[in-house]
Order: C-alpha cells, then structure tokens, then sequence
C-alpha cells in the first residue's frame, strides 16, 4: 500500500499535504475503516469545500508524526472525528496541536463528544465541540470564524491552560469562554463563538451525499460504508441509537443513484450502517433488488437488522443471493426476558429463533450474531443458557461483546440497584456488577476473545464443534458436552494456562493448543482431532502438514478441496463448506 495512502509521515508533509485553511482528520482503528462523518462534512461545506482536505490516520500511529502532518498544510481550523476507540490518542494529538500551534482552532465532533463534555479533557483542550449531525453545522461555523478578524493575542490570555469556576460553569451551560476557549486560546475569533455547539437534526434531503470522495483507492482496498437512513426506532438503553429518534430516510432516488455511480467506479464491499435496515420493508427491497438487478461476482454487502423482523418479501430477495455475499448483523443481545425489560428492549425470543432458522436453510447468508455480558439482571447461568441457545440456532460468528457505559445513554440509571462498576477509561467496559464479579467478568473476556480467534474466524469451522460434540466432560464442574458455552469456557480457562495472555498468539500456536486440549483434557481422539484441523489448515490454503499432526494422519491425507471464494472477504469464505464435523 502506497504510504500516502496510510497518513503522511512517511513521505515529506509538505510534499504529500498542500495548505488547507480547513483540515478535516480522524484517527481510524485500522486502514480498512473510511472515515465516513468526515466524507459528510467534506461535502457539505459548498463554497468552502476548496479550501479544505480530509486526511486520515491509524490509532497506531505515533501522536507526534500525526501533528507533524496536520501542520504541514498550516491549517486556520483543524475538525477531529471523535470515537470511543480513538479518543485517548486524540487527545493527545490536540494537546500538542495547542504547545505548537495555540492560534489553530480545534473543533471537535463525533459521539464521544456530543455527550458529556463538560467531564473530557479533550473538551477542555479544544476550541469548540459540535454535538449531534454536524453535516450542515460545521460549515455554518467555518464561515463564520474564516470571516471573523485576526485578533492579535495579548498578555490577557489565560497563561494557565486550566478553566477558572466561572468558566467550567459557563463551559457547561454551552457559553462561549474567552479565557478558556482551548488550551491557550486561538486568533480567529472563537470566543466569538459557544464553545459547545450543538447541531441542529438536519433534514437528510438537505444533506450533500458523500460517496463521490470515495477515492479510487477507497474503492480498491477499504469497505465503503454507506446509509440509507438515520436513526433507529428502539430504545435499548446501553445503545446510542436509542436517542436517534425519530428514523429518517434519505431521498431513496438520489441514494440509489450515487451507489450506482460507485458500483460503475469499480466499488466492491458495501457496508450499510443503517441500525434498521429491516425495518422499512419498501425502502429494504427497493436496496437488495438494486443489488440483484446488478449483480456481479465479488460484491459484498453488510446489513444491520433486527432479529425478529423478516417478512416474506424480504425472505424471497435474500435468497437469491449467492453464499456468503450479503452478511446480516443481528443483534440479539439477551435472551433473559427480564434483562430486555431492564434496559427496554422489544424482542419477540420466538420469531427470532424461527428467522435464525429460515436464514440457515435458505440463505446464503453470513450470519454475524450479538450477545452482550453484563446486562443488568444476567447472571453467568443465564448469559450461559443464551449463549447455548444462540449456538443452537447456527450463526456463523458469534461476537460476545462486554457492555459499555457509553456517554450519554440512560445505561447508568441501573448503576445504583445492580452495582454497575465501569471502567473510566474507553471504552468504559463494565467491570463488574451485582450477578458477575471482577474475576468471572476477566474470565469471560478471555472467553470472547479466544472465541473470536477459534470460532469467528473461520480459521476453525472444522475443529471447533468437536469441543462439545465428542470426547469427555473436562473438569467436574462441567454439566456435560451438551452445553458449548460450558466446553469452551473450559478450553478458555485452560488456554489461559497455558499461553497466559489473550492477544498476540500465532495461528501455528493456537492450532497447536486445539489439538492439545482435544485429545488430551477433551477426550477427542487424536485422528479425529488431527483429521478436523488438517481441514481447517487447507481450507486457508496451506499445504505444508504441522509436525504437531505428522503423526496421527494417513500417509496420503484428503485434502479438502477450495472452492472459489474470491468473491467474499476471507474471515466470511473460510465459513463457506467448513466440510465433514462441522
């Protein structure tokens, strides 16, 4: 990948990065991801849109070369994307944006500050936060500090970067502060301006689509995320979408249309972030008839839905998708009736099993499926028994998710009666409540996060099954092989022995420990282990035999033969025709 591609510290920054009086940056999770609200703004600042450029940066880069990179355009405004996964690094980021550059004005954006400010560091680094869809706001507030004066800054600037009471006071009833209007102060007239601004919802017909900045290079290496509505109708109360009301659609015409330019360009992976695609059935057709009617090998779709609602005229259009080419995220978070009436969540546990059910038959989908630990009310038994239940009914990937108390969710008003204990730093995971302690909560995130690596990926459709289909109960605790949860709670805790952490364990070694633990602590025999996980191995294409299995296979093994899978990403077409066991 071209390191222009990946930020700009690699490359000269001037060279890479012309001036800009607006910079629009965020720091992503991983090269990938596209900075889809930053697109949004791009687009929407009309005649300002020339003065201005969209960089983007991974968290893993070093605070200090992103710096470098946003001052080498000599920005007058810099707007940061700000997100629960990246805004310990922005932080910092802004920090030194302030020591080096304090008449740059820093607006901020995004969910993690749209709620809550007045307690964030970042907050108070900053020169202005725009809460809520700043789509059309950010413009208006660029006009308005670009056509303000140049001040020259005085000796009555505050030299100390901390708000006095009245300012924290007047910070949080969203007044602008002068002497306390980001670290240092600015010369573009921003006490001129609140420093919370919130944003109007706007009218999505009023909103400039983005997908036309989609770079060839986007479209050739990255999932383009895309939107066909906004908002989402439930009010779960661990979701930031619960406050997202009412749900709105963007024109479906001019929507369909920019899709058509992007599959005309080349686009491939389209990721739809709608909460609810499943819930307008007319405007859900109207996208998956789009697709059919222009079908071509390779394409790829991701759809968000709720569980229990699948018509029929839905059902007919998914299944005339090939296998693995649409995934379906469902968000199926608790099966525990009183749990969903804690946090007021709507879930008909019936009609979702009987979806399940269809989608498996009848689909080729990839089914990617929610469980969230720490809910209040549920327990270890109960979260178990979901956990078997969701097996059950055969998604491919199973994501256990700890929960979050995310900023601005009413989440916290069970804080009291269940003893919820959240981490104060994101992305604020629960760590522990009234039902799970601090050890059991430790214990099931090994428990995800080795599940993600056995079972999620693909790596393991094979093998991982035989850890509660075959073989002995391990450990006398253990209520016997009927229950998954039980028998890789097991393997979690004894993978945890042996390799003593969660991240960074290669996939020789990982494979390696399966067979262990199946013919050893699980009862497998050894062949039948041997045999699952030399499928596995040459399903991801490799053809060189582990001298950990050398000995327990035939001289002349089967080799599972590849079907052409270029046409779904890899984590989803190693779930394709996993083989015999599975």
């Amino acid at each position: 990948m071209p390191s222009c591609l990946r930020g700009f510290p690699l490359l000269s920054p001037s060279r890479c990065m012309p001036p800009s009086d607006i910079l629009l940056a965020t720091l992503n999770a991983k090269f990938i991801h596209c900075a889809f609200g930053l697109r949004y703004l791009l687009a929407n600042l009309g005649e300002l849109r020339s003065r201005a450029a969209l960089v983007e940066f991974e968290i893993q880069q070093r605070p200090l070369e992103v710096v470098e990179a946003l001052l080498a355009r000599k920005p007058r405004i810099i707007g940061l994307g700000v997100y629960i996964w990246n805004v310990r690094e922005t932080t910092e980021v802004v920090a030194l944006l302030k020591r080096l550059a304090p008449e740059t004005i820093i607006i901020l954006g995004g969910p993690e500050v749209s709620y809550e400010p007045e307690e964030q560091e970042i907050v108070r680094l900053a020169d202005h936060v725009i809460t809520g869809e700043a789509d059309l706001k950010f413009a208006e507030v660029c006009q308005h500090l670009l056509a303000s004066p140049v001040p020259t800054l005085t000796p009555t600037l505050n030299p100390n970067p901390s708000v006095s009471a009245d300012g924290e006071e007047r910070l949080r009833l969203g007044v602008g502060v002068r002497l306390g209007v980001g670290e240092g102060g600015n010369a573009f007239g921003a006490g001129t301006l609140p420093k919370i601004i919130p944003a109007e919802l706007p009218k999505l017909e009023r909103v400039a689509l983005p997908y036309e900045l989609y770079t060839d290079a986007d479209l050739a290496h990255r999932v383009l995320y895309v939107e066909a509505s906004r908002g989402c109708p439930f009010t779960c109360e661990f979701c930031l979408s619960s406050l997202d009301i009412p749900v709105r659609q963007f024109p479906l015409d001019q929507f369909l249309a920019a899709l058509d330019r992007l599959l005309a360009r080349g686009a491939a992976q389209f990721k739809f972030v709608d909460r609810t695609f499943n819930l307008n059935l007319l405007v859900s057709r109207a996208i998956l008839q789009f697709f059919l009617d222009r079908w071509r090998p390779g394409l790829f779709l991701h759809f968000e839905m709720i569980p229990d609602r699948l018509p029929e005229a839905l059902r007919e259009l998914l299944a005339k998708f090939p296998p693995g080419a649409v995934q379906l995220e469902i968000g199926v978070q608790t099966f525990n009736d009183e749990t969903s009436q804690h946090i007021s969540r709507r879930q008909d546990n019936v009609r979702l099993a009987e979806n399940f059910q269809w989608l498996r038959s009848h689909t080729g989908a990839h089914l990617h499926a929610d469980l969230i630990v720490g809910l209040p009310g549920e327990g270890l038994a109960s979260f178990a028994a979901g956990f078997d239940r969701l097996v059950a009914l055969g998604p491919q990937e199973i994501q256990v998710g700890m929960l979050k108390r995310l900023r601005g969710t009413p989440i916290v008003r069970h804080d009291g009666e269940f003893q919820m204990r959240y981490s104060p730093h994101a992305p604020y995971e629960l760590l522990c409540n009234r039902e799970l302690d601090f050890p059991t909560m430790q214990r099931l995130r090994r428990f995800a996060r080795y599940w993600d690596l056995v079972a999620n990926s693909g790596n393991f459709s094979t093998t991982t099954p035989l850890l509660w289909s075959e073989g002995d109960t391990p450990g006398k605790d253990s209520p016997g092989r009927s229950s998954p949860f039980e028998r890789f709670f097991a393997f979690s805790e004894w993978l945890y022995a042996r390799v003593g952490r969660r991240h960074g364990i290669a996939l020789a070694d990982l494979a390696e420990a399966l067979f262990v633990y199946l013919s050893g602590p699980a009862g497998v025999p050894a062949s039948r282990a041997a045999q699952a996980l030399w499928e596995d191995w040459q399903r991801s294409g490799r053809r060189e035999r582990p001298g950990f299995l050398q000995l327990h296979l035939p001289a002349e093994p089967r080799r599972t033969g590849r079907t052409d899978r270029a046409a779904v990403p890899k984590r989803q077409a190693r779930h394709l025709a996993p083989g015999p066991g599975a």
